[in-house]
């Protein structure tokens, strides 16, 4: 798999390395990051927040039941997930979104696309590629974005984000036209 060619033109694919080590680092890009969520995905949340409520930390639920989940903060044209206690709402031991998915053995269909695809990234002009630390101005200082300490290369280990970036983009563009 790894010679193939990506669905998805990735500018630093070649000299990327990543591998997501969850459980172990507790999840630590869901703290303090809050994603974009695109329209489709916030009517999505939206009609499925039962769902995730009993799931939810009890300061996020108290938090999501007063405020809502989403902020009026906008990042990349869209608003973000709220943030309690440091870290997303919807984060307790893992994604809440991810984990309810699991359940119904869809494990992305309540995930928003920016999680989903992490740490692959579109920059404002329409390429995309593999966040590094350093790389295009990188500034989060996740381990697992420190190129030093993983030597699996991202082609390999984001096989499945890579597709989902490219399906997600064919999606968005025929809505589009």
């Amino acid at each position: 798999m790894a010679d193939r060619k990506p669905p998805l033109v990735v500018e630093n694919l070649d000299q990327a390395t990543f591998k997501c080590t969850f459980p172990a680092c507790a999840g630590i890009c869901c703290k303090n990051s809050r994603p974009p969520v695109e329209p489709d995905e916030q009517v999505n949340i939206d009609g499925h927040l039962d769902k995730f409520l009993p799931h939810l930390r009890s300061s996020a639920r108290a938090h999501v039941e007063k405020n809502g989940w989403r902020t009026r903060r906008v990042k990349e044209g869209f608003p973000t997930i709220a943030v309690e206690g440091g870290w997303c709402v919807f984060a307790n031991g893992g994604c809440t979104l991810q984990k309810v998915g699991m359940a119904e053995a869809a494990p992305w269909r309540y995930k928003p696309a920016a999680c989903i695809r992490f740490p692959v990234k579109k920059t404002k002009g329409g390429s995309w590629y593999i966040r590094q630390w350093g790389y295009r101005g990188e500034d989060w200082d996740l381990f697992c974005l420190n190129p030093e300490e993983s030597k699996v290369p991202a082609r390999q280990s984001l096989v499945g984000e890579i597709r989902f970036s490219a399906e997600r983009e064919q999606k968005l563009k025929k809505e589009r036209t």
